[in-house]
């Protein structure tokens, strides 16, 4: 989770339709794939090792972010997490990358250097925002470097030395809908806002049944891409 969309959203951010129906499509991707640590890099406030740790996915997550003011550790739920601004190894078998390569200009580079150590048995989730033509200002107020298309993602993983076993879409049932507003408004400095419960309540479920029956077959549109890989 980008920090400055955490300093908009503050305390709703764990129950916004947005994270919610991300994790959810993190935890469906991920399928009945498990580990004892996590490591999240670009983390944010941890919001999606959070989850993880809150369906049993994983019991502690180093979360790194050169954001933080001082490394701590904190306990959450059943599990642990740790919160540091830099990291030189780590035993983790996920390694998360949740909306963070679109942030560097060698994202291939930062891949390479975060899933290096992966043993064979582990695997990297990847999510990055899609399609270059709807870049706006709400791209400009993150500070991406690009938007990428599922190709492009395969591309990256595979220079990074890795293998690809899915690449999908989320957010596909929106993608007409704010791609038309996107164009229409592209000076906007953020597109993260708050919403009325009913709102936010109306859109979790919208996505809920995306997750179900159109994001495992989605490899046409959408607004974000989900990459699952794994070391060669």
């Amino acid at each position: 989770m980008d920090l400055k969309e955490e300093a908009i959203l503050g305390s709703s951010s764990a129950s916004h339709w947005y994270y919610v129906s991300k994790g959810r499509a993190l935890r469906s991707f991920l399928g009945d794939f498990k580990s004892p640590e996590v490591l999240d890099v670009g983390a944010g406030s941890g919001i999606f090792s959070r989850q993880l740790i809150d369906d049993g996915f994983c019991e502690r997550a180093t979360c790194v972010d050169p954001g933080y003011e001082k490394d701590h550790t904190e306990s959450y739920g059943r599990g642990t997490l740790t919160f540091v601004r830099s990291i030189k190894q780590s035993s983790a078998t996920l390694v998360l990358m949740m909306d963070v390569l679109e942030h560097v200009d060698d994202d291939v580079g930062l891949l390479r250097k975060y899933t290096q150590a992966l043993p064979r048995n582990g695997k990297v989730l990847i999510t990055v925002p899609a399609f270059q033509f709807l870049w706006s200002g709400h791209d400009d107020f993150l500070e991406h470097r690009r938007r990428y298309t599922r190709k492009m993602v395969e591309k990256m993983v595979a220079d990074a030395g890795l293998a690809v076993e899915r690449c999908r879409y989320f957010y596909g049932l929106l993608f007409p809908l704010v791609a038309a507003m996107r164009i229409a408004q592209r000076r906007q400095s953020s597109a993260m806002h708050k919403h009325a419960r009913p709102v936010n309540s109306a859109l979790t479920w919208f996505h809920d049944v995306e997750r179900r029956v159109l994001f495992p077959y989605n490899i046409f549109a959408g607004l974000t891409v989900f990459c699952l890989a794994r070391p060669r």
